[in-house]
């Protein structure tokens, strides 16, 4: 169960002795968020969230506030399922089974949706749309490098939620009849780029963004070894470039997952002598964070510049035994 802060909801504010002028003071003064029209939250914990646990209160307070029953879907379903997502300002996102071409009210956008094939679930007492669908919905109307994490993501298991890995198999087989024959070939498209080899929303966006550019896919998790044994697994790696390519976010530093006992301090001193060592073998290291995959092209500059070769065109292909 995500961990949400409590909502002061404008309608009890009487059982909690408060008048609509004591609400207005308290926004005022920072104690308290309103996150939504009647919905509020405190203050210094709203602020200390990141912005997709800010997203996620923003789409429990639409369900607080909703008297018909909603389903919500795409950015907004995944936030619950904590499947990962590129972005930050997208609107809290649900479905309409009328067919109007949908509509946006209240910092809500609607999107049809037909009642054939169509799944909700129950998660975290709101309606949403299965896995499945989710990243489905997110691989046809997202950007191809934004529907690569959602994926990426269910192709492992998730032990938090004690959920099994999805196969290939099980999402396209969810396509069915859905989806236009055009978003059809964009979801088809993601599936097949998918790979589970990326451990972090910030990998497989890097990934992504890499294909997108031109350049030599890499190899994921590529094992090092020197004299001294297992340096380590590498994020990205060019064998013909020579070039090891590792991104750096913050759960590397943070997350106990990744920090497996030790300290931030300890795990960034033997992050930088992994990375002396795979110098030593002659490797070049290129890092990048989150800042250089937000500003476009920052990252294709980064390898470019780094000498990472890019990809052969068809007509470029041949083998010893054709003849020009």
């Amino acid at each position: 169960m995500t961990d949400l802060p409590p909502f002061l909801l404008s309608r009890d504010r009487i059982l909690h002795g408060l008048s609509a002028n004591d609400l207005a003071k308290r926004v005022r003064s920072g104690a308290l968020v309103r996150v939504r029209h009647g919905v509020y939250v405190d203050g210094p914990r709203w602020r200390a969230m990141k912005p997709w646990q800010q997203y996620r209160v923003r789409v429990q307070a639409a369900g607080e506030t909703f008297e018909k029953p909603t389903i919500f879907a795409r950015h907004s379903s995944a936030s619950v399922w904590d499947i990962p997502f590129i972005g930050q300002n997208h609107p809290v996102q649900a479905l309409t089974l009328k067919n109007d071409g949908g509509r946006s009210r209240a910092g809500v956008s609607r999107h049809f949706a037909s009642r054939a094939g169509l799944r909700a679930v129950k998660l975290e007492g709101l309606l949403v749309t299965d896995r499945v669908r989710t990243v489905l919905d997110l691989a046809a109307f997202s950007p191809f490098a934004e529907a690569i994490a959602p994926l990426d993501h269910v192709l492992r298991p998730d032990p938090a939620r004690q959920l099994p890995a999805l196969t290939k198999a099980v999402l396209e087989a969810g396509i069915g009849q859905i989806y236009s024959a055009a978003a059809a070939r964009r979801i088809r498209t993601a599936i097949a780029f998918a790979d589970p080899a990326s451990a972090s929303a910030g990998e497989s966006w890097s990934r992504a963004l890499i294909h997108v550019a031109g350049f030599e896919p890499p190899v994921l998790q590529h094992r090092f070894t020197d004299a001294g044994g297992l340096v380590g697994y590498s994020d990205f790696y060019w064998k013909e470039s020579g070039i090891v390519g590792e991104f750096d976010g913050e759960e590397k530093y943070v997350k106990p997952e990744f920090l497996k006992g030790r300290t931030t301090s300890e795990s960034v001193v033997d992050e930088k002598k992994r990375e002396n060592r795979l110098r030593s073998l002659g490797f070049r290291v290129e890092r990048w964070d989150w800042a250089d995959l937000t500003v476009a092209g920052t990252l294709e500059r980064k390898l470019a510049a780094a000498g990472v070769g890019r990809r052969r065109t068809r007509s470029a292909v041949f083998d010893a035994q054709d003849r020009l």
